[in-house]
């Protein structure tokens, strides 16, 4: 692994983070002693978007969607 002293890295910063970024990693050291190591991030791909009516087919929604337990609703006022 490339080390570089703390002088170098400041003039040639954009460079050595451009190699950083393509998988290079290289370690900054002052006066010969390593003090850190640059490492590309490991970006997460963003979640693709699920689209409306993913699920058609799959589930099945019932007819009294909008008045669920009517009719025991119902049976308790006939009492």
């Amino acid at each position: 692994m490339l080390t570089i002293n703390i002088h170098e890295a400041k003039t040639h910063l954009s460079r050595l983070v451009e190699a950083a970024a393509k998988g290079e990693p290289f370690i900054i050291a002052k006066a010969g002693k390593p003090m850190v190591k640059v490492v590309p991030l490991e970006v997460e791909e963003p979640r693709k978007i699920q689209p409306i009516g993913f699920m058609k087919g799959r589930i099945s929604i019932p007819d009294d969607i909008k008045t669920p337990f009517a009719k025991d609703i119902e049976e308790l006022f006939e009492l």
